[in-house]
């Protein structure tokens, strides 16, 4: 159990290819697909399974109970900066405050890794996380004011705590 978590909670690192991730692709190919049309299918396969692995990524599961409720990840962005991705929450345990949990221990885990800093882009037809983003302390990079639908892709960015004690990410090769 990870710090942070109740009796009944559990953080679990997973791959693209563990049952366990099977409904969050599928939730989250079906509210992509609904909200952007069949691009939204896509985005689910831009990035390989290897981009959310360590050394440089981690896809993170919140389980209740064993079942998986919410989740996200984050790949490399660049030497000191790791992108989110793939935040989700189950559609049956929506406003529980879940998404922030997952996406405190993403931004712990990704400062342990070495990385200084967290980018993410979600799309302009998802309020619910643009509020999200805010509410946890990022910084938008447009302007809050005008329509979403105007902009694109809502870019963010958030300064991760500096983790002195940790060996420096080693550049890929």
């Amino acid at each position: 159990m990870s710090a942070g978590t109740a009796p009944g909670w559990e953080f679990r690192r997973a791959t693209l290819d563990d049952p366990l991730v099977e409904p969050l692709l599928r939730e989250l190919t079906h509210e992509y697909v609904t909200r952007y049309g069949p691009e939204g299918r896509q985005e689910m396969t831009r990035y390989p399974g290897e981009a959310f692995a360590e050394p440089h990524g981690a896809l993170l599961l919140l389980l209740e109970d064993g079942e998986p409720v919410a989740g996200g990840a984050y790949k490399r962005y660049d030497e000191r900066t790791a992108e989110v991705k793939r935040m989700w929450t189950h559609s049956a345990h929506r406003r529980r405050g879940l998404a922030r949990r997952v996406l405190a221990e993403l931004e712990r885990t990704a400062a342990e890794a070495g990385y200084t800093r967290f980018y993410l882009t979600t799309g302009p037809r998802q309020p619910e996380a643009k509020h999200l983003y805010l509410v946890a302390g990022y910084t938008p990079l447009f302007d809050v004011s005008a329509d979403p639908l105007t902009v694109g892709p809502l870019p963010f960015e958030k300064q991760l705590p500096v983790r002195d004690h940790l060996p420096a990410l080693t550049p890929t090769s």
